[in-house]
Parts: C-alpha cells; sequence; structure tokens
C-alpha cells in the first residue's frame, strides 16, 4: 500500500505537467482517458470554471510490479554474546555517566543555593551592623547637643545670674548714696 500512495504522488507531479502542456497545445485532441500507466488509469472528468478534475483508478498490484519494487532489507549479521555483552556494558557506562552528570549538576545547584544564602545572609549582617552603627553614632549626636544646649542653658542662667547680683550691687550702691 505504500509503495502504491508513493507512486500515485510521484504520477500526480507528472500528470499535472503533462495535463497542461496537453491542453495548452492540444485542447481539442484529448481523450476520454489521459494516461494510462502500469498501476493506474486517469480519466478527465467535466472541465469546471476553476480548472480541471481528473479521476485516477489505481489497479490492483501485479505479481510482476510487485517483485520489480520489492526493496530488500539488508542482511542480518549474526550477533554474538561477546557484542551483547559490550553493548550491554557501554549502556550501563552511559547510565552511569548520565547519573554522575545530573549527580554533578545537582551539587552545583546546590552549592549555588548555598553561596547565594551565605551571601543573603552577610549582607543581612552587614545592613544590621550598619544600622547599628548609625543608630550608635545618631544617639551620641542627640547626646552631644543634649549636653550642648544644657551647658547653654546653664550659661546663660549664670549670665543672667552674675548680671541680677551686679544690679543687685548698683542699687545697693546708689542707695548708699542717695540719703
Amino acid at each position: 500500500m505504500a509503495k502504491t500512495a508513493i507512486a500515485y504522488k510521484e504520477k500526480m507531479k507528472e500528470i499535472s505537467v503533462l495535463s497542461l502542456i496537453c491542453s495548452c497545445l492540444y485542447p481539442e485532441s484529448r481523450k476520454n482517458i489521459l494516461g494510462d500507466f502500469e498501476d493506474m488509469d486517469i480519466k478527465p472528468i467535466n472541465k469546471r470554471a476553476s480548472g480541471q478534475a481528473f479521476e485516477v483508478i489505481l489497479k490492483p498490484p501485479s505479481p510482476t510490479s510487485d517483485v520489480a519494487h520489492s526493496i530488500t532489507s539488508p542482511p542480518k549479521r549474526d550477533i554474538s554474546l561477546e557484542d551483547i555483552q559490550k553493548k550491554l556494558e557501554a549502556a550501563e557506562d552511559r547510565r552511569r555517566s548520565q547519573e554522575a552528570q545530573i549527580l554533578r549538576i545537582l551539587a552545583e545547584k546546590r552549592e549555588h543555593e548555598r553561596e547565594v544564602l551565605l551571601k543573603a545572609m552577610e549582607e543581612n549582617s552587614n545592613f544590621s551592623r550598619m544600622a547599628e552603627e548609625k543608630l550608635q553614632v545618631k544617639m551620641e549626636q542627640i547626646e552631644e547637643n543634649r549636653q550642648a544646649y544644657l551647658a547653654a542653658m546653664m550659661e546663660r542662667l549664670q549670665e543672667r545670674e552674675r548680671h541680677a547680683q551686679e544690679v543687685r550691687r548698683n542699687k545697693e550702691l546708689r542707695e548708699e548714696l542717695m540719703p
């Protein structure tokens, strides 16, 4: 059946070119059967506006044509026990190498995951340390500012106290001078 289908496809290619040439050169000299090939007949069906139509009739395969188209398979060689064992060992080696490759890939992935985890932990640690240092610096700055503010307030209070004493002394001196 496969041989017939292949032959059919090849003949259809030939027929389309042949029918085009024949219809262009000899439009009036067409017979009812366009072609008679060894395994098919081709008859035209009424011509249509969209193109031509053909009916392809496949003939049953004849015993002579079947012999001509038969393809022989290459002769099978005898396979020895050693050949079979070599093939099995080669297959086992391939399986082992594939398993080793898969294990190596998995190990690389685990190593990469471990490196990523360590890097994330290190970055987290660095971030925490930096945040703690910033907070410490900020707290020290706040304490310094507070101490400076308190020192300035004390200085102003002392200045007022000195001024008040000076005013009192001046007042006493004035009272002593005025009697």
